[in-house]
């Protein structure tokens, strides 16, 4: 699955002491963060500064918001492409020989999630360097072995590192401002800017679908409680009045989590945030629910996934239906709102089963707490992805198709899928012309029941929740990249 090596084996590699040891200064670096939600890139801040300090030239380009510069391509000796999703690995293949046309001289690598993952489609299309996990030290040591072989190419192992690293304080003076990322949407219409940070990376638990674990396999690293708040600083000072922490579960360390939330209060008392909880926490550690409301928590992401007990147990989520709906309980009674995550399309769906969620969420009066997209999702079966250790699992799914990075798979009931798209087409019409939630979920409610041969109920009159804070940019953690999105190269 993943090809792993011991840090520093191959030739040339210096050490993870070459980290200080300066990189001649002609030895121009530029880092490439492909998609990220939305966000600007923690991953992106933190390898520029290790490379910095390195004495690499670093500069960074966010193709959410900007385009490939053939200038700075034109210079560059080296380029390095963060791969933290698969929305951002799409987009990097389809650019990838448009990278490789304007930075003929340069190097290049992957580092990410995806960029183990996917090593081998990766290799073909000309990177040379994959890295996974902690892979600062590794980048810096690809820099000083560029520099040492005057641009010889490497031949390396994919190298994936699970041993703990210095974190810097991320340098995020060359990305784009922070006012033209994603920004916070409060009930009554009004916004913030919002900044985005890391206090841990990596993940203690093992979801079978989740692209976290081939890559940290149950392990996490905590990001240094000063390190977090001078990067909150620096992004406070960019103008920043909301924080969302981009922890793939905020309570791996419920301990390090408050140490954090309480500094963070202290000293800006204005400042919001929000963070991703899993159902799991959430419940295990209620008595913590009241400090998080106390310092500003707005919402808490939980990727609940499913309120059927067989796929949950599928994908190894560790919490039930009955789960769910004590959090729901829990998250009011401390007056933080609670904003689940679905995937709502799998091959085990079945049209009761998805009008049953559609039922649970009126039910629970979360329908404006769910962004309509979220109901639309397809489970995406990446390289690696343990669902494929699942009993039968195989026989669900097709061929892997390196266009779509992933194994394709058919839903048994035709009318499954039919519903998929059809929701989905009219999901990205609602979203563009900006429809409210509500009337995008009474459309979903209509065809829903329309696929079963059934009449919809009137949901006039029903209380379907209050509206919520939520960022503005959609949740798409597991879609494929739009043509807005390609067009950035």
């Amino acid at each position: 699955m993943l090809e792993q090596s011991p840090p520093h084996a191959e030739q040339g590699y210096s050490g993870c002491d070459s980290a200080s040891t300066p990189v001649a200064p002609r030895f121009h670096l530029l880092l490439i963060n492909p998609y990220e939600l939305g966000r600007q890139p923690f991953a992106l801040a933190e390898a520029s500064a290790w490379l910095k300090r390195a004495g690499c030239a670093v500069h960074c380009l966010d193709l959410a918001l900007q385009k490939l510069d053939p200038e700075l391509l034109a210079t560059a000796d080296a380029v390095a492409i963060y791969l933290g999703m698969h929305t951002a690995t799409r987009i990097a293949m389809e650019a990838l020989p448009r990278i490789r046309q304007l930075a003929p001289k340069a190097q290049l690598a992957a580092f990410g999630l995806y960029a183990p993952m996917n090593a081998d489609l990766l290799r073909a299309s000309g990177v040379g360097a994959i890295f996974g996990g902690e892979s600062e030290p590794d980048l810096v040591d690809w820099a000083n072995a560029l520099r040492t072989n005057q641009g010889v190419p490497l031949h390396q192992a994919t190298i994936v590192r699970h041993d703990k690293i210095e974190f810097l304080p991320p340098d995020r003076s060359d990305l784009p401002q922070l006012e033209r990322y994603a920004h916070l949407v409060l009930p009554d219409g009004s916004t913030r800017v919002a900044g985005f940070v890391d206090s841990t990376r990596g993940c203690k638990h093992v979801c079978r679908h989740c692209p976290v674990v081939p890559v940290y396999e149950g392990k996490f690293r905590v990001v240094p409680v000063e390190v977090v708040l001078g990067d909150i600083a620096q992004q406070i000072a960019a103008g920043a009045r909301h924080i969302s922490f981009g922890d793939h579960d905020f309570f791996n360390g419920p301990t390090h989590a408050l140490h954090v939330v309480r500094a963070l209060h202290e000293r800006w008392p204005e400042v919001t945030y929000d963070a991703t909880i899993k159902i799991q926490h959430l419940i295990d550690h209620a008595a913590l629910l009241p400090e998080l409301r106390r310092s500003n928590c707005l919402f808490i992401i939980a990727a609940v996934e499913s309120v059927d007990d067989h796929v949950l147990g599928y994908l190894a989520k560790n919490h039930t239906r009955a789960d769910f709906y004590r959090a729901v309980e829990l998250m009011r009674a401390a007056g933080i709102a609670l904003a689940p995550t679905w995937v709502a399309f799998h091959p085990w769906t079945t049209l009761e089963a998805y009008l049953d969620l559609l039922k649970s969420l009126v039910d629970l009066q979360l329908v404006q707490a769910v962004p309509p997209i979220q109901l639309s999702i397809r489970l995406l079966v990446p390289a690696g992805s343990k669902l494929l250790e699942l009993p039968g699992f195989g026989d669900l799914i097709g061929p892997f198709d390196a266009k779509l990075l992933g194994y394709p798979w058919r839903n048994p009931d035709a009318r499954v899928d039919a519903l998929q798209a059809e929701i989905q087409h009219y999901v990205m019409q609602a979203e563009q012309a900006n429809a409210p939630r509500q009337e995008v979920f009474a459309a979903i409610w209509r065809m829903a029941h329309a696929a079963l041969g059934l009449p919809a109920p009137a949901l006039d009159g029903r209380e379907l929740g209050t509206a919520v804070p939520h960022m503005s940019e959609p949740w798409y953690c597991c879609a494929e990249p739009t043509e807005a999105q390609l067009q950035s190269f």
